[in-house]
């Protein structure tokens, strides 16, 4: 009986009728302040009806455009998905109708691009689920994602006296102009943080120098070397992740305070590496072990040295692969937190981790801290969106062997 496409299709539409209200009403309320919330009923009843419609319309755009002109005229009567609250202007009614129709509308007909207004196949049934479900997975994680950082950056450009005013105002002035991002130049000027982002590039460099130097030599012994002991070592790698860091801390702190290392960046760079190395191992042996050893044996039985041939044969070939593990850990080294924190007292000689956390400070602004957390988060979100590709490629790269 479920398996009816006049069944199928209207459920479908009201759960993501539901969906959609929820994300316009949220996103309406962050980026203007006004009152916008999402009715129950009414999406589902909304939703039902548009999934008939779609089903009933087979072509795109004219489906689509129905159903965008059905729900905004409900929410301008104030009968339709997205309720809004009093003294909210008509424009701002208006798009949050056309958003919410719109976005029922053209996914709903790709939700049920196969189905029928009859008896449905069950491979057709669990397509349009599976679509449903994909949608609503990509609406749930991209919000988990965004609405954090749209409000953190959002707070660090808003005003102490704003702030004050109404907490929870997200939206923005952009009449102050340039004065919108005075916590910023504040940061900068006052509290130092052009140094913090530079501590923080050099150590995360550094880190990444020290890894590989370590961890290529190691991966490649445990990838195409014969020892007594090899596979317990390669299966124990990750093991000192087993152990949380936190329990490691103290003594860390205690032995660096003895010898003479806490509150200095060659401690938190001899520190760090301790962290990346067997991760960069891991990763790094099962691409070596992907390489066809053949052209290795070529350039030993050529002449050349196993130093040689790692050199030049063995790197040249793996350099997504250490480019991708050069990346991972400088994310890694640049978002570490505990130890910086704990052995970095010197404002003088924080990382940029530490910086941030130095505002977490009822006498310090709240903006100043969103923005602290903007600086930090921006700079490596921006390298991994532009190397992401390259990551990829290079984790992948020897999956398949040969």
């Amino acid at each position: 009986m479920y398996r009816q496409g006049y069944i199928t299709a209207p459920v479908l539409g009201a759960l993501w009728c539901f969906i959609v209200a929820v994300t316009v009403t949220v996103s309406f309320s962050f980026a203007t302040g006004e009152p916008f919330k999402p009715s129950f009923w009414l999406s589902l009843l909304y939703g039902a009806i548009a999934g008939a419609l779609v089903l009933k319309v087979p072509a795109r755009w004219p489906a689509t455009m129905a159903v965008t002109v059905l729900i905004t005229a409900g929410c301008l009567i104030g009968f339709g998905p997205t309720i809004v609250g009093d003294g909210v202007g008509l424009f701002k009614v208006l798009l949050a109708g056309m958003a919410t129709g719109f976005f029922v509308g053209l996914p709903m007909h790709v939700i049920t691009d196969e189905l029928q207004w009859g008896a449905l196949t069950r491979h057709e049934f669990e397509e349009s689920v599976i679509r449903f479900l994909t949608g609503a997975g990509y609406i749930f994680f991209t919000a988990i994602v965004l609405i954090p950082f749209y409000v953190m950056v959002m707070t660090s450009l808003k005003s102490q006296q704003a702030l004050l005013q109404n907490p929870l105002d997200f939206s923005l002035d952009i009449s102050k102009g340039f004065d919108l991002f005075r916590s910023y130049s504040e940061l900068f000027l006052d509290f130092n943080f052009g140094t913090y982002l530079w501590i923080s590039f050099v150590v995360s460099v550094v880190t990444v120098a020290i890894t590989l130097a370590f961890s290529i030599p190691g991966a490649y012994a445990i990838a195409r070397l014969r020892f007594k002991g090899q596979a317990m070592l390669s299966r124990s790698i990750l093991l000192i992740y087993m152990v949380p860091m936190i329990v490691l801390a103290l003594p860390i702190y205690i032995v660096f305070s003895m010898i003479g290392l806490r509150n200095s960046i060659f401690g938190i760079v001899m520190i760090y590496p301790v962290t990346t190395i067997p991760v960069a191992l891991y990763m790094l042996q099962g691409y070596f072990r992907g390489l066809p050893g053949e052209v290795e044996e070529a350039g030993l039985m050529d002449g050349l040295s196993r130093l040689a041939v790692i050199w030049k044969i063995t790197l040249p070939l793996s350099l997504p692969a250490i480019a991708s593990v050069s990346l991972y850990v400088f994310m890694i080294a640049w978002n570490e937190f505990l130890l910086a924190f704990m052995l970095l007292d010197d404002p003088s000689k924080f990382t940029l981790t530490r910086g941030v956390a130095m505002l977490n400070s009822s006498e310090i602004p709240r903006q100043h801290l969103m923005a602290g957390a903007v600086i930090a988060t921006v700079p490596i979100m921006v390298l991994f969106l532009g190397l992401e590709r390259f990551m990829t490629k290079g984790l992948t790269a020897g999956s398949v062997k040969g």
